[in-house]
């Protein structure tokens, strides 16, 4: 008991503490998590997970792939299928047999498998996953389709990889007793369509139960986890890995379902996820047997090369054939392919099932199988960035500002932002308020910003700060409280301080954080925009510090925030203060400088604010 739950504390400590480390570093956070579970079981011995929970660990590890392809699925809606439709059902229907085929020659004639098991073990490499996938797309900055179609095959390929290796697996079983692929194929495509049924009738009932409050709000996440675990096991016992297709179809049915009670867990859902991949990515690591590492040959390292440099790009070459698809597009698409967590789970499972049919070469493929995903997720998590920059499909770099309301004063705001090259976009559902900004040449989208269909037709990947800034001060609070489970609590502000002291006001809960130091509302500002205060920016040096910026501007003026080089966007409010460096600008809001004779006449030299 007391092993358990040291191993259970240790891989928490080292899965988030590799995606902080991550989070700090700019590195790849599943590189980190398979070096802190290879360090603390095979090299140190700290943890061994199969000594600690026996054979409960496959069941444990499957359930929670189960769970982060379930949350992959509510991450599908398909008005971005629309959009990209072209890319992704190529990748899905042409790629996946494609990949399949190459895979298999590559299996055979490199790594020297033998037939059997070299056609199961490409089926199984047909899987990319979302475990890795998504992880490395939050971490890079890439534009909308390629990203797009990255995590679509990525969720969709996943059950599709699992059923190839079933279907693999019971052919060879079969087939002594003389059956035949028509015997074996066809129960197991009925299999998949009954899981998939299953999956949809498990969403139906919860999309009719949820809006008739038949189930409380406490119990919506309970019933919801229970549910996909109930799925993916009856559909396992349908047929081996089914589940997998059930909890998928579940999770894209859920998604496009539209359910608004729906809308308030997934802030609990992507916690789940983020923990159950950090979890599983340390045990599967630290399960690594080194016997298995030593069997590695020379020839699997040609095979790994081969499939990175040869097979995954013709599987896309050929899928993209005649699309309208871009050059530089189909050529990142095809560098882009780490393998994860559902990998190593199935070929896990897989290479005891064929041990025990006779096949030797079966038990190769663990170590084969964890070297495939050490290598994939090095080349391309280190290199994303690189790829995407060279191929000239990286999205915006700089951090952007998402302003929630046209108003004068954030149009003004704005204009100063864009000014210093910082990506800007203001969003109003008025026409004619956005008037003023389409003038000066500002970005701008016409549509509700709490609308979902926002969230698919305008990408906000760009924007990591939200001003709320419409002239009313409850709107904008709920707008901060949409944004913050996505962009960050500490990312998100509004006009106006919190009503601590008055018990009639908003608390601070549940606003956005508060622009200025003084707490300026959406009256002030709106007063002195019209009697034109304006924005003005200033350089900070070695010689110019921020104390001699507040000394060069009015006595009324108030620091708004600092601008890093990188882009990066500090506020001033009325609990915190950025820490100024040489090279940051200071963005302030003063009234217009009256000059006077005397003024004029003592005037220092200063640096030139604009």
């Amino acid at each position: 008991m007391e092993e358990q739950a040291f191993v259970i504390a240790l891989v928490g400590l080292l899965g988030i503490g590799a995606q902080w480390l991550a989070w700090r570093t700019g590195w790849p956070a599943i590189v980190l998590m398979l070096v802190a579970g290879f360090l603390a079981g095979p090299v140190f011995h700290l943890i061994n997970p199969e000594a600690a929970f026996g054979e409960m660990i496959e069941p444990m590890v499957s359930i929670g792939v189960a769970l982060i392809l379930f949350e992959g699925g509510l991450s599908l809606d398909f008005r971005e299928f629309r959009k990209y439709r072209e890319g992704v059902w190529r990748l899905v229907v042409i790629g996946a047999p494609v990949a399949w085929v190459l895979g298999a020659l590559a299996c055979y004639y490199i790594a020297g498998l033998v037939w059997p098991v070299a056609i199961l073990f490409s089926g199984i490499l047909v899987v990319t996953g979302p475990t890795v996938v998504i992880p490395l797309l939050r971490q890079a900055t890439v534009q909308q389709r390629p990203a797009a179609i990255l995590k679509w095959e990525a969720i969709v390929n996943d059950p599709v990889g699992a059923l190839f290796a079933v279907i693999s697996y019971e052919y060879f079983r079969l087939s002594v007793g003389g059956a035949t692929l028509f015997d074996v194929v066809p129960p197991m495509l009925m299999a998949a369509g009954l899981a998939g049924v299953v999956g949809y009738a498990a969403a139906r009932m919860i999309v009719w139960a949820f809006p008739r409050g038949l189930v409380p709000e406490y119990l919506k996440v309970p019933v919801l986890l229970v549910a996909v675990v109930c799925v993916f096991v009856l559909s396992n016992g349908i047929e081996h890995e089914a589940g997998l297709v059930a909890v998928t179809v579940m999770g894209v049915a859920l998604a496009n379902m539209h359910v608004a009670s729906l809308r308030s867990i997934h802030p609990f859902k992507q916690n789940v996820a983020v923990l159950l991949v950090s979890g599983i990515f340390v045990l599967l690591s630290a399960s690594l047997d080194l016997e298995a590492v030593r069997q590695f040959e020379w020839r699997f390292g040609v095979f790994i090369l081969v499939l990175l440099f040869l097979v995954r790009p013709l599987t896309i070459l050929i899928s993209l054939l005649f699309t309208t698809i871009p050059w530089n597009e189909r050529l990142f698409l095809a560098w882009i392919a780490p393998r994860g967590i559902v990998m190593v789970a199935i070929t896990g499972l897989f290479a005891l099932r064929l041990e025990e049919l006779g096949y030797g070469d079966g038990g190769i493929l663990i170590g084969l199988s964890f070297a495939v995903v050490v290598a994939t997720i090095v080349a391309h998590g280190f290199t994303i960035d690189l790829a995407a920059r060279l191929l000239k499909v990286r999205g915006e770099t700089r951090p952007g500002l998402l302003i929630a309301g046209a108003t004068p004063w954030s149009i003004a705001l704005a204009k100063e932002m864009h000014d210093l090259k910082t990506p800007v976009m203001i969003v109003d559902s008025s026409w004619q308020r956005l008037k003023s900004a389409r003038a000066a040449a500002l970005p701008t989208y016409h549509g509700e910003i709490l609308n979902e269909a926002t969230e698919h037709n305008l990408d906000l990947a760009p924007y990591q700060v939200l001003i709320a800034a419409t002239e009313n001060e409850a709107y904008n609070a709920l707008v901060c409280s949409e944004f913050a489970p996505e962009i960050g609590t500490d990312s998100v502000y509004q006009l106006g301080e919190p009503g601590e002291a008055d018990h009639r006001a908003l608390p601070a809960s549940l606003r956005g954080r508060a622009l200025f130091a003084s707490g300026y509302g959406v009256n002030e500002v709106s007063e002195r925009q019209m009697a034109g205060w304006i924005f003005r920016k200033t350089k900070l040096s070695e010689q110019f510090d921020l104390e001699n910026a507040r000394e060069s501007l009015p006595d009324a003026a108030h620091m708004l925030l600092l601008l890093k080089p990188d882009g990066q966007m500090r506020f001033f409010t009325h609990a915190t203060a950025p820490e100024p460096a040489p090279g940051d600008t200071v963005i302030s809001y003063s009234p217009p400088r009256q000059k006077t004779v005397d003024e004029g006449a003592n005037k220092k030299p200063k640096p030139q604010i604009a």
